[in-house]
């Protein structure tokens, strides 16, 4: 089986891997992410020898993901200290003269929970990512949804929780989706971390409140067959049933399907891949670059 190498380029940690096109991660390793050549650095260290004939990026964005752009490969516009602007693909390339796919984190472990994992066999699906920031990538018909660039579903604007003041903090738009309901937004509107909050507190509520309205959203624009909540929020499990619950409540039986009545304990879940998720994808990007060549 030809060998993959695999980067989940977060904007806290890189996780490189190698794997198979069936999606098997046989090796993996990970890093904190610091300044961009001392990351490179150690990706460069890691694949040296490995013998990989592609390998596929899912990078924290924004990205530029369109082939023939001449920013193509390029971390844009992030707040991410040094990583603005940044060629992603161009730096490895340099040092690996392998076919390179590259997209989206989030596009990434969208991709591989639809190869691999809980939405396999499905035509579509939705993956959202809530943790230092939020994004999520969709699968429709089978392809990566494209288009000026990538989606970049973390920033819509939410209705806001009638007991919530917080002004937000996303740096680009305040109190979008990210400013409101990431991981930074819990932590800087209580005081602690999502992980010290009971399961009770008052945090919940709102957190549920502000990602089952972007999850309306979803449902009522691309209508996917499957959502899959990953990232460190979502670890905190009692999140799931208050989230399908008020997404009930706002769709108010207005789109008719058993995924959204009986059945949305299995239509709204966690990701099947687990923490892999986003490598396997990566794996995918690899496998589709190849196949490109």
């Amino acid at each position: 089986m030809k060998l993959l190498g695999a980067i989940e380029a977060g904007g806290t940690k890189f996780v490189c891997g190698i794997g198979h096109e069936d999606g098997s991660i046989i090796d993996r390793v990970s890093f904190p992410t610091t300044h961009p050549e001392e990351t490179m650095a150690q990706v460069f260290q890691y694949f040296e020898g490995k013998n990989v004939e592609a390998i596929g990026i899912g990078s924290f964005g924004p990205i530029d993901p369109v082939l023939g752009s001449p920013t193509y490969g390029y971390v844009t516009t992030t707040p991410k200290p040094f990583w603005s602007q940044y060629n992603l693909v161009g730096a490895v390339r340099e040092k690996i003269d392998v076919p390179i796919g590259f997209d989206t984190d989030v596009n990434g472990a969208a991709l591989g929970e639809y190869k691999w994992g809980a939405a396999q066999g499905l035509d579509s699906c939705l993956y959202i990512t809530v943790g230092t920031g939020i994004g999520a990538g969709a699968v429709v018909g089978g392809t990566l949804i494209h288009g000026l660039s990538h989606p970049e579903m973390g920033h819509i604007y939410v209705r806001r929780h009638e007991q919530d003041t917080f002004a937000g903090t996303c740096p680009f738009h305040g109190d979008c989706l990210e400013g409101l309901a990431a991981g930074p937004a819990i932590g800087s509107r209580w005081g602690r971390p999502a992980v010290e909050l009971a399961p009770d507190h008052l945090a919940w509520e709102i957190e549920a409140h502000y990602l089952a309205h972007a999850l309306m959203s979803y449902v009522l624009i691309l209508s996917p067959q499957k959502i899959v909540m990953g990232g460190g929020v979502m670890k905190q499990s009692h999140l799931f049933p208050m989230i399908r619950t008020k997404l009930q409540e706002l769709l108010k039986g207005y789109v008719q399907h058993a995924s959204l009545a009986a059945d949305i304990d299995s239509y709204i879940v966690s990701p099947q891949l687990g923490d892999n998720a986003g490598l396997a994808g990566s794996i995918a990007l690899a496998s589709m670059a190849l196949n490109r060549e």
